[in-house]
Formats: C-alpha cells, sequence, structure tokens
C-alpha cells in the first residue's frame, strides 16, 4: 500500500468516525413542527392525510382526543422492518402526526423518529423515516426540550431518581400465547374495558408482537386516566405536544405490558418542572394519573385490578418496605415495583 493511499483511507476513517460522534452528540428534540395554517382541523387533517399516503406512509388509525386536537398514526415497511430487528421494537413501528387548533393557529406536528428511536432503545436511529416525514409534511423547527438531551442520553433516560426507565414497564397481563393475547386486547378494547378504545393495530413482521395505539377517554372528566384530563394540565407551551397521545400497549409472544406513565409521559416532557413552571404546565397536577393509567390499560389488557393494590391479580408486590406511586410521592418512597410472582425483583 503506498503511502498516499494510507493516508487517504486514514483520513477517511477519521471523517466517519467524527459524522459518528457528530450524530451522538446531536441534541434531539422529541417533536417536529410541520408547519401552521388556519382553517378547520378535520380539513387540515383531510390534507395531511393525503400528504402522508402520497409519501408511502400507511395510516393506521386516527382520533380526536378532545376538541381542536385530531391524532393520526402511521407506518411504512421501513418502520416495521426497523421494528422487527428491535427488542420491544414495536413502541416506535407507529410515528403519530397531530393537528391541533391552537388560538387563531392550527398546528399540524409529528413525533421526531430519531428521538423515539433512541428513547425506544431501537437498533436503528430512524433517520429514514424522518426523512421521509420531513419530505411529505415539512419540517419548520424542532422542539419539545430544554433538556439538551442526545440519543445517548435517551437511551438511559428516566426523568429523576427513582423513577421508570424504558425497560421497566407496566406488566399488564400474561397469557399463554401470542394469540391468546391479542385476542384478550383486542375484545377488551372492543368493550371499552377501562374506558379505553382501539386507535389502531400493527402487527411486527417475523416475531410475535403487536402495538395497539389506546385511547384513554376517562369515565369522566375528572378520572386522572383521561387524555384530556393529563394534557390539559401538561400540555401549556407553543407549539403543543398533542403527539405525545395516544398511549401504546405491546404484546410479545403472551406478555402484554405498557410503557410506565411516568417514563411515558416524562420523556415527552424531558423537562417539565414537577411544581412550578412558566406555563403552568407540571407534573405535580397529574399526580393520580400514572396509577389510573396503568389500571385503566390493565383492564384494556383483559386484567381485573386487585382493588386492595390497584394491580392484576396475578401480580404481586413486591418486599421493598416502602414504596410511593404516582410522580410526586415516588421523590419520596422508591416507586413499587410489580413483577410476575415468579420473577425476583434485583
Amino acid at each position: 500500500m503506498t503511502a498516499l493511499l494510507r493516508k487517504t483511507l486514514i483520513s477517511a476513517l477519521f471523517c466517519i468516525l467524527a459524522a459518528g460522534n457528530a450524530m451522538a452528540s446531536e441534541v434531539l428534540m422529541p417533536f417536529v413542527l410541520a408547519f401552521k395554517t388556519t382553517g378547520d382541523v378535520s380539513a387540515v387533517a383531510g390534507d395531511v392525510k393525503g400528504k402522508l399516503t402520497g409519501a408511502g406512509f400507511e395510516v393506521v388509525g386516527e382520533y380526536s382526543p378532545y376538541d381542536g386536537a385530531h391524532i393520526i398514526g402511521v407506518t411504512n415497511d421501513a418502520l416495521k422492518g426497523h421494528a422487527a430487528k428491535s427488542e420491544r421494537g414495536g413502541y416506535g413501528a407507529v410515528q403519530r402526526v397531530a393537528i391541533t387548533k391552537n388560538g387563531d393557529e392550527i398546528e399540524v406536528i409529528f413525533t421526531n423518529p430519531v428521538y423515539m428511536a433512541a428513547a425506544y432503545r431501537m437498533a436503528s436511529d430512524l433517520a429514514d423515516v424522518r426523512a421521509a416525514l420531513d419530505g411529505a409534511l415539512g419540517a419548520e423547527m424542532d422542539y419539545g426540550s430544554e433538556k439538551n438531551l442526545t440519543a445517548e442520553d435517551l437511551r438511559k433516560y428516566h426523568y429523576t431518581v427513582m423513577m421508570e426507565y424504558f425497560d421497566d414497564p407496566s406488566e399488564l397481563a400474561e397469557y399463554d400465547s401470542y394469540d391468546e393475547a391479542v385476542k384478550a386486547v383486542e375484545d377488551s378494547l372492543a368493550a371499552g374495558l377501562g374506558a379505553t378504545a382501539k386507535v389502531w393495530r400493527v402487527d411486527i413482521p417475523g416475531k410475535n408482537e403487536t402495538v395497539f395505539g389506546v385511547a384513554l377517554k376517562g369515565k369522566d372528566a375528572d378520572d386522572c386516566s383521561g387524555d384530556e384530563f393529563v394534557m390539559s394540565r401538561v400540555d401549556k407551551s407553543s407549539p403543543r405536544s398533542t403527539a405525545h397521545l395516544p398511549y401504546e400497549i405491546l404484546v410479545t409472544d403472551g406478555d402484554v405490558e405498557a410503557l410506565y406513565a411516568r417514563f411515558r409521559i416524562a420523556i415527552n416532557w424531558p423537562h417539565l418542572p414537577m411544581v412550578a413552571s412558566e406555563t403552568g404546565g407540571t407534573f405535580v397536577k397529574i399526580m393520580c394519573s400514572p396509577d389510573a393509567i396503568e389500571e385503566g390499560l390493565m383492564q384494556a389488557a383483559g386484567e381485573e385490578p386487585n382493588r386492595s393494590t390497584g394491580l392484576p391479580g396475578r401480580l404481586r408486590k413486591t418486599s421493598a418496605p416502602a414504596c410511593g406511586r404516582g410522580f410526586f410521592s415516588s421523590i419520596i418512597h422508591p416507586p413499587c415495583i410489580y413483577r410476575p410472582a415468579d420473577r425476583t425483583v434485583p
């Protein structure tokens, strides 16, 4: 090998390494503002769906969680392929697009696939999906966090001490087979158990895994699990972060789980303060919500909660001497970690 060729190869290697380091250190945001417009939310939603399908995306479901908000779930072969290669990758198989009336304007936003890929520890960074969404809808700006989180930060993210990570999900139910688990969720959502409804279902190719998008309607306006209850108390900044919704239920083989709400909510508002903020949005205002969301999703998984603990009958509490539930109490006491009876807590 000539000296010139060796120098050329070394220079190329340094360029590749530098590019990789730059991507790893890039600050990521959970949401992307595609554009703002005026008019009617439903008409804008129709236009947005046309742009998405024209760019090769499949609309897998949509719903309006409250007045002035409409959410569309989209996937494509690339997203499903990336999900298939990732452990619990179903969480990243659907990207969410929201159309929200905010004052006199309508905001069209979508989840940032690169941010979500890191938060959900996927095998790919989903940069190709981000490029496709940018091409379909535009991208005026990324927003939604003041924490300067990189992909490396997000892969090990939790809101604060004693709160859950990505791999500390709510274990909702357990069945003898994948087919039995999927049927239980389908039947429970169709029956509206836990004041829930199915928004979408996507089966991950090549594995026994399915992700459901789940609307949490709430039994009434004061139900802490309700989509509107949560969003009206935390989503105060502009642009809005409506694409936080809906929640997911993930079926893998016979196991049914959901991301615990303290992780699932915080990953989309990592900078939101616990007690006081300029906008008025705080986590203390939804301190009742994590338990209520978990209970609603348990019922949507076909499991009847144990009313004495708020847990499914087949799950038991660990031997931890004191534990806190909800956003605020877990600062004082460690969160209760619940595991199937045949598992021990590390």
